[in-house]
């Protein structure tokens, strides 16, 4: 039995998140019956992280085992003759037998885009959040690093799947312009449900006068999810960087 890890990309507009769903359609499930016509049979994926609808993947990896002897190097183009434009199979490798893609990951990136203009721009709907107020980047940017560190982030996670802990790592979080469109990048060893798209919205908070960015602490500290800020639409949202110990992986 092989086992093979895909890197792959993802517009998420027009999915219900990555995970299967009974009444839905989701980034999984299209890639698991794409890959079942190439290998000859029902194939289970295993990916990185569960992204929610709308929510976009420029870097992404999944694995699934597979008797198919299909050369490794062919599979990517195979997939990608059964998968939709929105979905791309970049790169394929043979991994270890013990290789999983959620319990493998060392750390993740995800990027929240937001378009900042007077006018909005039809090329960024379900790609970037518009705000057409003229925002402080410096202001959003001393707000997002006071998330960096070891926390508890009970204040910036909504109800979702259950953990067995709400204390997670932020390597970095910064916000930078480019023109119009603000980047709030975070990484971290792991992710609460919404809780990149809770921290943008308490960043934006701050940037709106609601909160002092040295308000964010204590918020923290209390674990209170009505003192942050809203959490804002997924279209913004995507998951940008990943690290492995096998950096072949490394996105």
């Amino acid at each position: 039995m092989r086992n093979i890890a895909l890197k792959l990309m993802y517009n998420g507009a027009g999915y219900h998140g990555w995970q299967v769903q009974k009444n839905a359609s989701s980034v999984c499930e299209t890639l698991e019956k794409a890959i079942g016509k190439v290998c000859g049979g029902p194939v289970h994926l295993t990916g990185c992280g569960r992204t929610d609808a709308g929510v976009h993947a420029e870097r992404y990896i999944a694995n699934f085992r597979t008797e198919s002897r299909i050369p490794i190097d062919r599979l990517p183009f195979a997939v990608n003759t059964h998968t939709p434009e929105d979905i791309a199979v970049l790169q394929a490798y043979e991994v270890p037998e013990g290789f999983n893609a959620i319990g493998s990951c060392v750390k993740k990136e995800y990027t929240y885009r937001i378009f900042n203009s007077r006018f909005k721009n039809p090329f960024y709907v379900n790609r970037a959040y518009f705000y057409p107020k003229r925002l402080d980047e410096a202001l959003l940017d001393e707000a997002a690093r006071q998330f960096e560190g070891t926390h508890d982030f009970r204040a910036v996670r909504n109800v979702g799947t259950e953990t067995k802990s709400t204390v997670r790592t932020i390597h970095w979080c910064r916000v930078s312009r480019n023109g119009d469109l603000l980047e709030l990048r975070v990484c971290a060893n792991g992710f609460l449900y919404n809780m990149v798209r809770s921290i943008t919205g308490t960043v934006l908070y701050a940037a709106e006068g609601k909160l002092r960015p040295e308000d964010i602490p204590a918020i923290l500290e209390r674990g209170d999810r009505t003192l942050a800020g809203p959490t804002v639409p997924p279209g913004g949202l995507y998951l940008t960087r990943l690290w492995y110990e096998d950096e072949r992986l490394h996105g």
